[in-house]
Formats: C-alpha cells, structure tokens, sequence
C-alpha cells in the first residue's frame, strides 16, 4: 500500500489531511451523527483542538474522554430533573466519544479499560430510557462462554415474529458502534436486531479473556440458538452481517450455520493473514484503521510472528464456497484497507445462487472502507436488500 499522495485531492473528505488513520476516524465518527451517535459541531470542536497534535493517540484519548465526560455528566443531571429522552440522546454520544478514545489507546491500561467500563454504562442508561428502538441487553450462553449482545426491537411491525438480523463488528469495533452505525434506521423495515461482541471484540476480549479465533461461528451459532427461543422471533428468517473483518467473519459463519437465511459482508476479506503480511512488510506506509499492536493485543500474544500464527487460519477459501443462503457483498472502489481483487476473490467463491456485489464507487460517494464517507447511503442498501430477502 503506498502513502498517500498530499498533492492529489482526495475525492472523499479528509479532517487531517495527510494522516490515513486519524481522518478515516474522523469520517466513521461524523457518518455516525445521522444515528444519534455524533453532533458535528462536539466532533468539530473537539477535532480543532487536536489539529496541532495529530498523530498523538494520548492527546486524541484525552481529548475524546473530555468530551465523553462533559456529555455524561449533562445526561446525568437531565435524568436527575426527568428529562429522560434527552439524557437518553446525551448518554449515547457519550458512549460512542468514550469508545472512539479508546480506539487509538494500545496498550490497553488501566485508563483505557475504566473509560471502556464507563461507556458501557453510558450505553446500558441509553438503551433504559430511550423510548424507540425498544433495546434489551442479553446474555448469550453457549459452551465456550456467554457473549454480550443487545436485543434490538423490530419498529413498525404489528407481527407477533418478526426477522432478525446478527450484527457484529470488525476487527477493532464492537456491538455499541454497530447500534450507531445504522441500527436505529434499520429497524424501521420490521427486523429486529440482535448486536453481539464475538471473540476478540468489546467486552469479549476487554473482560471475559476471549481472543481472535478463526472459527468465529461459535458466536454466530450463539447467537442463533438464543434467537430461537425468543416468541418474538421467526428462526426461519434470521440473518447476519458483518462489518470490515466482519466481511471474514459473516460468511464464516453462514458457511458452518446454514440455519441463516441471509449473509451480508459488509466490506470484502479473503485472505486476512496474507493481508497482514503485506501491513507489516510496509508498516509506515500500510492503510491501518488502528495502531499496528492493536493485532497483538486482540490475538491475546506478544509478537507479531505468534499474531501471524493466530491468524494463519483467517482465509476463506474452501469456506465461502459452502455458503448457500442470499449473500450480499459489499466493497468501496477505492477501499485503501482491502483492495477489489480480493474483494472480487471473496465473491467468485462464495457458493449461492443468489449473490450480489454491491461496489460503491468514488463518484457515488461510499468508496472508502465500508462506506464510513457516506454511510447513509450504504444502510439504505442494506436496508433494502434485506427487507427483500427476510420480510418479502
């Protein structure tokens, strides 16, 4: 991957020009706004304070925290005096500031664990008095652990069962962001949502000491056995999308389940273990959405050789080719993290009849890494395709 080039104009917005890592945050947390996630001008005010210090994550972690507290003690005195919708509003974008601190924070301290705690505090009061979507926080057991999800509720539906979709993140996101990345749109079509933290995720890896592991079904699998014991459910219309690795781990886990009726991968991987390879080779010049050890940590090892070694089994070949269910792949043009031929690679392979290929192109808008330059767009693909597979 080559460094970018500061004399082109980038035909997406750039907050801190010249520094793939800090701008491609600062689209994810603006593309956020339309969610509740994020208020431009908080975002703003707290991204001209670091314009001076780019490319230091104490500053950027500092900073963000700041923000985050400054939202939860507001939301804490407008819960005081009753005024629960809006500490709900306050609370969310708490949460989201707090986990976005986090994000650049490797280690992962003592402060970055306490501000991880606190968020999801922040999320657990947001989802208690926010009226719509009705949110429960649930427990799903299984033999290799309970995995923390958040039950969704389906809006506009008068069913007694209603579709649902199994939403995970990536490789450095998890459950709460995925709610701000399109979750209360969604489930406006009549799909519920159930949002988990899988191994190497959230609280999974943060707290409960579960690490990256190739067979990620086990959460997937998880999943859909909590779902078809709920009344309000249809197991026959259960689907899953995943973001970023999201885009290994979604058609892994359609591949090993066929009990799901649906797969989105939100953003292409084929070969993860080759993909790192090549990061490490050109390490100054690799496009990273976080720090380089934050692999180190989520494998749960110490060098980079015992990464490589966690992830060798991360390829999908032989895997994608026994998915069956509708699939739906969706990939920027000018994706800078994974390119198109191994998108395309992901998609020639994958083994049902009914598949498409969704690429966002630059002169669309969307042709970042899973759409973060124009995320509204990409939710109403998503929207529709699945309200075309589960709910027709």
């Amino acid at each position: 991957m080559n460094a970018p080039d500061k004399s082109v104009a980038p035909k997406h917005f750039t907050y801190y020009p010249g520094n793939y890592r800090w701008s491609a945050e600062m689209m994810a947390v603006l593309s956020a706004a339309p969610y509740g996630g994020a208020d431009l001008s908080e975002v703003d005010r707290m991204g001209r304070s670091l314009r001076d210090k780019v490319g230091d994550d104490e500053a950027w972690f500092e900073v963000w925290c700041e923000g985050a507290k400054l939202l939860r003690t507001r939301a804490v005195g407008l819960e005081k005096a009753g005024h629960n919708l809006t500490a709900a509003s306050n609370y969310l974008r708490a949460n989201f500031y707090y986990q976005i601190a986090d994000h650049f924070r490797q280690p992962k301290d003592e402060k970055a664990l306490s501000a991880y705690k606190v968020s999801l505090e922040c999320f657990s009061k947001f989802a208690a008095l926010n009226d719509q979507p009705k949110i429960e926080i649930v427990e799903l057991p299984s033999k290799h652990g309970s995995f923390p999800a958040y039950f969704v509720h389906a809006v506009n539906s008068n069913k007694k069962k209603n579709p649902c979709v199994v939403r995970f993140g990536g490789f450095d996101t998890q459950k709460e962001m995925q709610y701000v990345r399109g979750t209360p749109e969604l489930v406006k079509r009549g799909i519920s949502y159930l949002l988990v933290d899988g191994p190497g995720q959230g609280e999974m890896v943060r707290f409960r000491n579960m690490f990256l592991r190739p067979d990620f079904e086990v959460a997937g699998s998880a999943a859909f056995d909590y779902l078809a014991t709920r009344a309000d459910v249809d197991a026959e219309r259960i689907g899953v999308v995943a973001m970023s690795l999201g885009g290994y781990y979604a058609p892994r886990i359609a591949a090993m389940d066929p009990r799901f009726a649906a797969c989105i991968a939100w953003g292409a991987i084929w070969d993860y273990h080759a993909t790192w390879i090549k990061r490490l080779e050109r390490i100054k010049q690799a496009a990273l959405p976080v720090p380089a050890d934050h692999l180190l940590w989520a494998c749960g090892v110490k060098t980079y050789d015992q990464a490589l070694e966690k992830i060798k089994d991360f390829r999908l070949d032989g895997v994608a080719q026994k998915v069956k269910c509708p699939f739906l792949l969706m990939h920027g043009a000018a994706d800078a993290q994974v390119s198109m031929p191994e998108a395309q690679k992901l998609f020639d392979a994958i083994g049902s009849q009914d598949k498409t290929f969704r690429v966002f192109t630059e002169e669309e808008g969307g042709a970042q890494h899973c759409q973060r330059d124009y995320l509204t767009r990409a939710v109403d693909v998503v929207a529709d395709w699945l309200d075309e597979k589960l709910n027709r």
